[in-house]
């Protein structure tokens, strides 16, 4: 049974829970690991009570691939770890990709590098995320900033993946996870729940990789069983799923489909909230924890006559040029607050493309930024 609408008290982290049950998600394997473990804790008591199953595995290897092979099931199915268990999951990852295998991976961030800063937050691993598994693909990557989102984002996540066939992270941190908030259920008649977009054609006429129109790039999916002859492989294929060797054409054809889907997307897949930014001079761009004290730092400099106003980023990955472009056209100076030593602020200055002047504020160690950071940093631009 889902849980009944109104307003909860939810940490973080059973806020991924039960966002996940109502978005269709009967299986789950992965290990514990800080500060995830919360995920499969509640998982475990609540997946059996709708009819699904909850597996610990012997680690993140196990567990990442295990849910590939439950989405092939026919299982909507996720992972949850830390930075540890997030690096171990890269090759299942990009066999997921290249079997556009639908899943959902959180990655609650601690301090790194390697075992680090076991109970501390970070926002270390937004390149992992985009980068971290080997050759090219595209990611879809989300970042929340308050238990609410955590709950909307990962029926969001889920509903994304089964679009596109694709992995879908959810990119929170320690504050977000084990943080306390009420959290807003909807009646489940109002919620988007995407189901899986099965073959409507004989097994005979089913090519797993090649969608129906040019100018689609997600095909169909059936599930181990349906009666439909599909090569989970993880070398690259042609659209019948054939290893291809070095046949470069179909090597092309395939790397293109799985970057198109999601970047010729963008601007369906990103999503992001404005503040302020009507008559903004000064812009602060940020995402997930580190998105609170910069709205409070926004609204003081506010008080104080500065023209301050922020675009939160919810959607990292694909990363949403045309909307940063617009708000470096508008203002003369940006500042990009991150705890970690300065990542999306690369992409900022990127996509600004010399218009506005952009700042960095990096924070390490374990520590959220405090809004006088933020508020001094927009008054150091301002001048």
């Amino acid at each position: 049974m889902s849980l009944e609408p109104g307003v909860h008290l939810m940490q973080g982290d059973e806020a991924v829970v039960e966002g996940a049950i109502i978005a269709g998600c009967r299986f789950f394997a992965g290990y514990p690991i800080t500060p995830a473990t919360e995920i499969a804790e509640r998982m475990s008591y609540r997946l059996p009570q709708v009819g699904g199953i909850f597996i610990q595995m012997e680690d993140e290897l196990g567990s990442i691939l295990a849910v590939i092979g439950a989405s092939w099931g026919g299982r909507k199915s996720m992972t949850a770890t830390s930075g540890p268990g997030f690096s171990l999951m890269q090759e299942g990852l990009g066999y997921a990709i290249i079997t556009e295998t639908p899943l959902v991976l959180v990655n609650v961030q601690r301090g790194g590098p390697s075992t680090g800063l076991v109970t501390l937050p970070s926002q270390g691993d937004v390149m992992q995320a985009r980068w971290g598994s080997h050759g090219d693909y595209a990611s879809i990557v989300l970042a929340p900033s308050s238990v609410q989102e955590v709950f909307d984002l990962t029926i969001k996540a889920f509903n994304l993946s089964e679009t596109y066939r694709n992995p879908v992270i959810i990119l929170a941190d320690e504050v977000i996870a084990h943080v306390r908030e009420p959290v807003k259920v909807p009646p489940l008649e109002e919620i988007e729940v995407v189901e899986r977009k099965k073959p409507d054609v004989p097994p005979e006429q089913y090519i797993p990789y090649l969608p129906k129109k040019p100018g689609e790039w997600v095909t169909p999916m059936p599930a181990f069983g349906d009666g439909y002859n599909v090569l989970v492989e993880s070398v690259m294929h042609d659209e019948f799923g054939h290893r291809i060797g070095t046949d470069h054409a179909a090597a092309n054809r395939t790397i293109r489909r799985l970057w198109y889907k999601i970047e010729k997307n963008v601007d369906k897949i990103s999503m992001y909230e404005e503040y302020m930014l009507d008559d903004a001079e000064v812009a602060v761009i940020s995402y997930g924890s580190s998105a609170r004290t910069s709205l409070r730092a926004v609204r003081e400099a506010r008080k104080l006559g500065i023209k301050a106003g922020m675009l939160k980023l919810i959607t990292l990955w694909p990363f949403y040029d045309k909307k940063v472009q617009e708000v470096a056209s508008q203002v003369k100076a940006i500042v990009v607050p991150e705890m970690n030593m300065g990542k999306m602020v690369r992409e900022v200055e990127r996509a600004s493309k010399g218009m506005a002047e952009v700042m960095s504020l990096t924070k390490v160690g374990g520590l959220l930024h405090h809004p006088d950071e933020v508020l001094a940093a927009i008054k150091r631009v301002a001048r």
